[in-house]
């Protein structure tokens, strides 16, 4: 009993890790909503997806051991995501302005790291995490310019989160508009590290706590 106990209070804190990791990054590929500082945005939300991303696949790959499960960790935010997304569909924005983050190559990169290394948990965190760290804010570069005239669909659709005030009336120069992939590379390369080393520390902390 206790070992099922045990095993199920395991699965239960990945899916609880995946939702709030949906949750928290849910809004995260709307940068072009943010029409006067979408580049600044898109270098902070870099940073916050990395987080969620290296955190809960980091804790999901290394309670199972097996590579691959970062994957399907990426997947299941994936999924959550586009449902989510689905909202702003029916709020009658067009398909092809409906940012999705894309996680799954990152989280592929983690998961060769962990391979490639015979499963040396400190390669993991040290390649891993600058893998995940430098790769996400790319992949998700790609994926907001292929978005058909962002800013003339921005100002057709504003964000109905947003309160008028707030909504953009003429686009201006964000502070980071030089370099937002190379910014939130270079952070995301720094503190994915770090963030990757909390996702294993959380699953030896669940496994001393399940243990008592």
């Amino acid at each position: 009993l206790m070992v099922w106990l045990r095993r199920c209070t395991h699965y239960l804190f990945i899916v609880v890790v995946a939702v709030n990791s949906t949750l928290l990054t849910i809004n995260a590929g709307d940068y072009i909503f943010y029409t006067d500082w979408a580049w600044t945005s898109f270098t902070v939300f870099s940073i916050s997806q990395t987080l969620m991303l290296a955190v809960g696949a980091t804790y999901y790959l290394t309670f199972t051991g097996v590579p691959g499960t970062a994957t399907y960790y990426g997947l299941i935010m994936t999924v959550y995501t586009w449902v989510a997304k689905g909202a702003w569909f029916a709020l009658g924005y067009p398909y092809d302005f409906i940012v999705t983050p894309i996680w799954l190559p990152s989280a592929v990169l983690l998961d060769l790291a962990y391979w490639a290394t015979k499963k040396n948990k400190h390669s993991l965190i040290l390649f891993g995490g600058v893998l995940v760290g430098m790769s996400l804010p790319l992949f998700n570069m790609v994926n907001l310019i292929t978005v058909a005239d962002p800013l003339e669909t921005a100002f057709k659709y504003p964000r109905p989160t947003l309160p008028p005030y707030m909504t953009p009336i003429e686009p201006q120069v964000g502070k980071f508009y030089n370099s937002p992939v190379a910014l939130g590379a270079g952070a995301g390369a720094v503190l994915s590290v770090t963030f990757t080393a909390l996702g294993c520390k959380l699953n030896t902390w669940t496994y001393r706590w399940m243990a008592a």
